[in-house]
């Protein structure tokens, strides 16, 4: 597949060069830190997010370099010495990176990315990552919201002319196939990822023709095999789908195709679509398929299927492709530990008069708890890195705010969900192509109670953490109080 060759080494923040700078003349540059990537609200209200965007973060470590454009625009800006400049020539990656795959539904709280690494490359590649993950994640969980809402009626990415940007067209696109959109129309996603891309007809292909029913005819001449005609130029029900199926019964059925479709952009979608379906059944062109489109949503879709809409397929654009609903991920990237000389990792907490934004300190690991029984998702548990849960020992978890409310249990299965991406500095992850990544998100989803899985007030789902982790973290609150 085709790859975006563009440097991105830049795409930083300012003053991630500035603190690098710092790091590298006290002579903390080879300090090991640990950073996480978590976020802190599911959007829209949901259960659950999919994380998305890990393959892009794998390919900007690989290629990152500061390049001679690079290192004399550093030089002008009159901050940066020889010295640290020449230290940026050279500059590679050379830590370790966990994460958890794309396509993996997670919550709130839990590291799904962390960075094991020298200080100056640790907090360098902060900006990058977060801006990756974040859009990805946000428009693959927009996303698969309307692919469950649609209710197994196959959902079309339609937004590129209304994305921020070319990147939030083509990455989105991406994005949106792997929580479980049937294609996009957005070519180059299809070309760079594997995005299935298809198209029709804008009204202004009718326009062009004399008359609607000439442009519908001509249309199916060209693509018998992919005849989908927009009705609602001038009326859908008196010269729209009139004109299709004359157009279908001309041209296609002599030729024993009956597959075909009609596509609704306006006016009342429910009416529309069941009269539409009504004419059609009526004309013998039963397996005509009604695709509908028009700023749409999960709760739009929703209420459609509510009223009787006959909806065979949908087009959703901008509200998808910029979650225009909540267009912010949230995901934050926060040091969790460092390393003394004898490589004893020591816990960091960042403390807020904000509870919220107080965070787990220490390298940890997550495991997803399984019942055995349901084949369910139970909890995610996050705990030291050095920690083992053993499924043949009871587990107890409890809430880590409210700790007396405790439950063990003892037929499950326990999965960790971070896996090695980068060791020392060298990828040692095999991306999954896209249609693989797809399929694991909806399998993954699949082991979600439909409770997690609601629109409004879902099932809290616990993020819940180890009694040593709880333990950690509680005695890092009492020292700096002091």
């Amino acid at each position: 597949m085709k790859k975006n060759p563009m440097n991105y080494t830049l795409l930083c923040d300012f003053y991630e060069l500035t603190m690098a700078n710092g790091y590298f003349q006290t002579g903390m540059d080879q300090q090991i830190c640990y950073f996480d990537v978590f976020f802190r609200n599911v959007p829209d209200g949901g259960g659950f997010a999919i994380a998305a965007g890990l393959e892009q973060v794998i390919d900007y470590i690989q290629n990152l370099r500061f390049d001679q454009d690079d290192l004399e625009y550093l030089r002008s800006k009159g901050v940066f010495g020889e010295e640290f400049l020449n230290y940026l020539r050279e500059f590679r990656f050379s830590g370790d990176i966990w994460a958890v795959p794309e396509g993996t539904p997670i919550f709130p709280g839990e590291p799904i990315l962390t960075v094991r690494a020298p200080a100056i490359e640790a907090q360098f590649i902060e900006t990058y990552i977060l801006l990756t993950i974040n859009h990805q994640s946000l428009i693959a969980t927009k996303s698969n919201r309307i692919v469950r809402a649609a209710e197994g009626r196959p959902v079309s990415e339609f937004g590129s002319r209304r994305a921020q940007g070319s990147d939030g067209a083509v990455l989105g696109a991406r994005a949106s196939y792997i929580a479980g959109c049937a294609g996009t129309a957005c070519t180059l996603a299809d070309q760079m990822y594997g995005s299935p891309a298809g198209g029709t007809m804008a009204h202004s292909w009718v326009q062009m023709f004399p008359d609607e029913y000439t442009a519908f005819k001509t249309y199916c001449q060209l693509y018998p095999h992919a005849a989908t005609l927009l009705v609602d130029t001038y009326d859908v029900l008196k010269s729209g789908v009139p004109n299709a199926i004359r157009a279908f019964q001309e041209v296609l059925l002599p030729q024993g195709i009956t597959s075909c479709a009609i596509r609704l952009d306006s006016g009342d979608l429910t009416y529309l679509s069941r009269k539409a379906r009504q004419m059609l059944d009526k004309a013998g062109l039963t397996q005509c398929k009604i695709v509908a489109s028009n700023s749409l949503d999960e709760y739009i879709i929703r209420d459609l299927l509510l009223q009787g809409a006959r909806i065979d397929s949908f087009g959703v654009g901008e509200r998808l492709i910029t979650s225009k609903s909540e267009p912010v991920f949230g995901g934050v990237y926060k040091l969790a530990a460092i390393e003394d000389g004898q490589g004893n990792i020591i816990p960091k907490i960042k403390i807020s008069e904000n509870p919220a934004k107080i965070t787990n300190p220490h390298f940890k690991k997550v495991y997803r708890i399984f019942e055995n029984e349901s084949g369910k998702a139970i909890a995610d548990l996050i705990c030291v890195h050095d920690e083992v849960v053993d499924p043949a020992q009871p587990l107890e978890l409890f809430d880590p705010e409210a700790t007396w409310k405790r439950k063990t249990v003892t037929d499950y299965t326990a999965k960790e969900l971070l896996v090695p991406i980068f060791r020392g500095g060298e990828k040692v992850y095999e991306s999954p192509d896209i249609e693989e990544m797809r399929a694991y998100c909806a399998a993954q989803i699949d082991l979600q109670w439909d409770e997690v899985k609601r629109f409004e007030n879902p099932h809290n789902y616990y993020v819940d953490l180890s009694q040593k982790l709880w333990d950690i973290k509680q005695g890092l609150l009492k020292e700096n109080r002091r």
